[in-house]
């Protein structure tokens, strides 16, 4: 796998960005902050999930700070938030667009290095997930909202088909950008099919309201 590390490395940095600009944004959706909050929740967004996964990996010091351009660029989406944040109103469909290509980028990537490490498919796939919706759990957190991937509607479930999807092309010898980018289209799609048709997950039935004949 050695030799598509450049293809790695750009979907990596590309979610990085991504996630990094949409945390930022919607963090300035939810709370009032400075540069410096702004910046902080959108590299926390961006960084989060792949720390995790690192950690998780027992691959330390986590890539984050090996590599000084994943916080360069997380800065950046962060610092693009801020002097996009007076647009705000305007901004909701590409705050849902960039959550979606983050998700879908960071799970095929975080997929993909696991296996890497010599980790087996359903390990691979659980970790996928973990890198795609990590960072934003984490802010989510920090500005006192209930996590996205806990009540948002089809959110876990296509990183989760995504991670499989790239776990399965690179266990038969096919693993190349081609098959990264349809399966992070693949993520991708189903995620803004249940934004744009407000799916959900299953959730339990409700129980019946007490009654005089329920008890």
């Amino acid at each position: 796998m050695s030799a598509e590390t450049p293809v790695l490395l750009a979907l990596d940095l590309t979610g990085t960005f991504a996630f990094a600009v949409n945390g930022a944004l919607t963090a300035l959706r939810m709370v009032r902050l400075d540069i410096v909050g702004v910046v902080t929740l959108g590299m926390i967004t961006a960084l989060g999930g792949g720390i995790i996964r690192d950690v998780m990996l027992d691959s330390l010091p986590p890539a984050t700070f090996i590599d000084w351009r994943y916080l360069a660029v997380a800065a950046g989406g962060g610092l693009v938030a801020f002097v996009s944040g007076r647009n705000l109103d305007r901004l909701n469909t590409p705050i849902t667009l960039l959550d979606a290509a983050g998700l879908s980028l960071f799970a095929v990537t975080g997929a993909t290095k696991a296996l890497g490490l010599g980790l087996g498919p359903a390990q691979a796939i659980i970790l996928g997930a973990v890198t795609g919706v990590g960072g934003g759990t984490l802010r989510d957190v920090l500005i006192r909202q209930i996590p996205s991937v806990l009540s948002s509607g089809l959110y876990a479930l296509p990183a989760l088909i995504g991670a499989t999807f790239i776990v399965v092309a690179t266990r038969l010898g096919g693993y190349g950008l081609p098959a990264a980018l349809g399966a992070a289209a693949v993520c991708f799609g189903i995620r803004m099919l249940g934004v744009r048709f407000d799916l959900n997950a299953p959730t339990p039935r409700a129980a019946p309201e007490p009654g005089p004949d329920n008890g």
